[in-house]
């Protein structure tokens, strides 16, 4: 297992850093993914969707530092809201930076979550760049719960479709979703 491992890490991070969009699973749902800093990859993931630029995505990194580097400030509460989740949380967070314009939302916010799932965060880490992670479905479609649910159309659409954890048959959710303000404003997106 671990040779499928390493191998489909080095393999997806090698597809991402040429522009590509991989499938893969993370400490949710499984994700269409590619580098957020390429705006060329990013536009292919809402192709692939079938999502409209102005709907926002989410964005993976494996830790508080990386995440630094994604937004201008992060505000206190984000810290504790982190530390304390007992389950995956994105966080929308203002003042975007260092990543796509396109991924970045009209109000200059994006939704980031600190992954501490296996694959996505050693992606994350071997990356050094945030990792776009978006749910495997057509907008508007059901999002699927693991692997096999995931439609033969997102399969055939993306570069690489990573092996490891395809045979899981749990059921996954999709993170909550709070956006944070810099002054504390709290508002919850998705429980």
């Amino acid at each position: 297992m671990t040779d499928t491992f390493n191998e489909d890490v080095r393999r997806a991070v090698e597809v991402m850093r040429r522009g590509g969009v991989v499938l893969y699973p993370t400490d949710t749902v499984w994700g269409i993914g590619c580098d957020a800093t390429n705006a060329d990859a990013v536009r292919r993931v809402y192709e692939i969707k079938r999502r409209e630029e102005s709907k926002a995505l989410i964005v993976l990194v494996d830790s508080m530092a990386k995440l630094t580097g994604c937004v201008r400030e992060v505000p206190d509460m984000a810290w504790s809201l982190v530390e304390l989740a007992d389950k995956p949380l994105t966080i929308i967070y203002d003042g975007a930076r260092n990543m796509a314009e396109n991924l970045i939302a009209e109000d200059g916010s994006v939704a980031i979550r600190i992954t501490a799932e296996r694959f996505s965060k050693t992606l994350c880490e071997r990356m050094r760049v945030p990792v776009v992670s978006t749910s495997a479905n057509v907008s508007g479609e059901p999002t699927p719960k693991n692997f096999a649910e995931i439609s033969r159309e997102i399969v055939e659409a993306v570069d690489y479709v990573v092996r490891y954890r395809q045979y899981d048959a749990a059921q996954s959710n999709p993170s909550s979703i709070i956006k944070l303000g810099v002054n504390g404003e709290v508002k919850v997106i998705r429980e």
